[in-house]
């Protein structure tokens, strides 16, 4: 029997599944519509990938894939588009991701999971969909703690905060204190792997590939300082666009990054030297999708298409940029394995004193 059993809903390339079994906590399955990530999710977590929208989930769905499981846990990370900075310019109460905190609090309502938690872009909170959610947590019974988290104190070598939900409806619950005091750099993370040229992949890993770069970009970077800007280059290389007085506020891309220092926050187009601080500190060319991985905290074997096909850089970025930063998902199933007894060497406490907390009366 099964004692504890987890779901990850919007579980793209497994990010966040990836952190929770590392921490001991069981995945049995992910939910995503995008069947792109169904490769990376099942070929290193051994769980059952749905290819599904999630307004399409029924909870009977949910209580069929926890099977017997003594303890139920719903994990996701709702599509952070509509919540972004960015995406504020724009009317996203039409867009057709808007609800989908809605749909995932219609699951916890019908389901009852023991432990549910939520993770997206510190925005969110600023919205009514947010407050909802937490709300209807709170109505169910469920202890809930919410705080927006540095990532770098928790490992991940990239500047990158979230808001975290943790609810329980056995009683309270919260993150795990820090794990890190110092922040990693891009060096400690990505600092040993071989060298490639722009628009090459190495001959060991198909991932660890970057893209091409026209012969004036090509100029550019050459030029370009780690932890420098397009201000530093000469006025015959500077885009018409940043010339213009609209276009100096943006310093921010055809950056290279720095050895000492964390990455940026790693966006869904991460391998474009034009699109970020993204360029390799010292190599001529944007990281490769592997680095972008690895800044992401996934292993540097992380299987993210099946060996022979081909790479694809837009699917990938999106999937890679999207992802829960595995190092978060421990510290999230690390919080969540104290909260339950689960001890550090992953094996649970006793059946009986899982049991006694599975027994627990949920609220209606």
């Amino acid at each position: 029997m099964t004692e504890v059993a987890c779901i990850d809903l919007f579980c793209g390339a497994g990010g966040l599944t990836h952190g929770l079994i590392r921490a001991g906590i069981p995945v049995v399955a992910g939910v995503d519509l995008d069947e792109a990530c169904r490769h990376p999710f099942e070929a290193n977590n051994n769980a059952r990938f749905i290819a599904k929208g999630i307004e399409n989930v029924k909870p009977s769905d949910l209580i069929k894939l926890y099977d017997d499981a003594e303890i139920r846990i719903l994990a996701g990370c709702a599509p952070c588009q509509p919540f972004s900075t960015y995406s504020q310019r724009y009317d996203t109460l039409t867009s057709p991701r808007w609800p989908l905190l809605y749909q995932f609090a219609r699951l916890v309502r019908s389901v009852r999971p023991h432990v549910v938690t939520m993770e997206n872009v510190p925005m969110v909170e600023k919205h009514a969909v947010f407050d909802d959610f937490v709300a209807t947590l709170r109505r169910l019974g469920y202890a809930v703690w919410q705080d927006v988290v540095d990532c770098t104190y928790y490992g991940l070598p990239q500047t990158r905060r979230r808001m975290v939900i943790l609810a329980s409806a056995i009683g309270p619950i919260e993150l795990i204190a820090p794990t890190h005091k110092k922040a990693r750099s891009v060096k400690d993370a990505i600092g040993k792997l071989p060298a490639i040229a722009a628009g090459n992949a190495h001959k060991d890993d198909a991932l660890h590939v970057s893209s091409k770069l026209s012969d004036l970009n090509l100029r550019r970077i050459r030029i370009s300082r780690p932890g420098g800007t397009w201000r530093d280059w000469p006025q015959r290389l500077i885009a018409e666009c940043h010339r213009k007085d609209t276009g100096r506020t943006y310093p921010g891309v055809y950056g290279r990054m720095t050895w000492e220092d964390p990455a940026p926050t790693i966006t869904t187009q991460f391998y474009g030297f034009g699109n970020g601080r993204f360029g390799h500190p010292e190599q001529d060319r944007a990281i490769s999708l592997r680095e972008g991985a690895i800044l992401q905290g996934f292993p540097k074997n992380y299987s993210f298409v099946p060996e022979g096909c081909p790479t694809h850089f837009k699917v990938l970025g999106r999937m890679i940029g999207n992802a829960v930063p595995v190092v978060l998902g421990e510290a999230i199933g690390q919080s969540i394995a104290a909260h339950l007894g689960i001890e550090a060497d992953h094996r649970s406490r006793s059946r009986k004193g899982i049991a006694d907390v599975a027994r627990k009366p949920l609220v209606a």
